[in-house]
């Protein structure tokens, strides 16, 4: 299965203004996960749909320092790494710019495009990992009805391979079936969380939510 974050994106029809610039850096900042103020350049070009090493990426670069100049942006450094974020003038100015219609839509967003991908992913897959959980359950009837006994090894080594296709089948279905698709004005954060653990014991609550780490990681599957 191809990693959808390798694909390289589509050359843009041209390069991204300063308006559009200081509102990926504005929704990147909405969505930072972790609720950081600043963002990398990394980040910057996701928003930007921009290819690292690209016309458009050192055309983002020069113009990144001329907004700094003009005091439109902060920067500052997170682990050896530059950030951006807006200052209250780039704030004012982009209000500005998008009252008068300056601001074209931008790109859509990492997150749902996060989102869009692992859904296509599951309804792809999602048949097939069931086929295979069917297959490791029928070796499993196999080795109940065995004579003489199956040895020890053939249970442990079924069982890491049904847990293991198990899994799969609920990341899939998660992703098909349970995971809203994302809105531009928050971080879509998976918190883990389900609106039936308030029904759960405090251990079962805390369990149910470990099994649920990286459901939404397709490149786990």
């Amino acid at each position: 299965m191809r990693d959808p974050d390798q694909q390289p994106y589509p050359p843009p029809r041209e390069r991204p203004s300063d308006e559009l610039v200081l509102a990926a850096i504005e929704r990147g900042v909405c969505h930072e996960p972790r609720g950081l103020a600043a963002i990398s350049l990394g980040t910057l070009f996701e928003h930007l749909c921009v290819a690292r090493r690209s016309a458009a990426a050192r055309h983002v670069r020069a113009r990144l320092a001329v907004l700094h100049a003009a005091g439109w942006l902060a920067r500052s450094r997170r682990h050896g790494v530059y950030t951006w974020e807006l200052s209250a003038a780039g704030r004012r100015y982009l209000a500005r710019a998008r009252r008068g219609g300056r601001v074209r839509a931008l790109p859509e967003a990492p997150q749902h495009r996060a989102w869009r991908t692992a859904r296509a992913t599951a309804a792809q897959e999602l048949d097939r990992f069931r086929l295979r959980l069917q297959a490791g359950l029928d070796r499993a009837d196999a080795l109940l009805a065995a004579d003489p006994a199956a040895p020890s090894d053939a249970w442990f080594a079924l069982g890491e391979e049904l847990r293991r296709a198990c899994w799969r089948v609920g990341s899939a279905s998660h992703c098909l079936h349970e995971w809203a698709e994302p809105d531009d004005a928050r971080a879509d954060v998976d918190e883990h969380t389900e609106a039936s653990d308030e029904r759960l014991e405090p251990t079962a609550r805390a369990g149910a939510r470990a099994r649920r780490l990286g459901r939404r990681n397709v490149r786990l599957w």
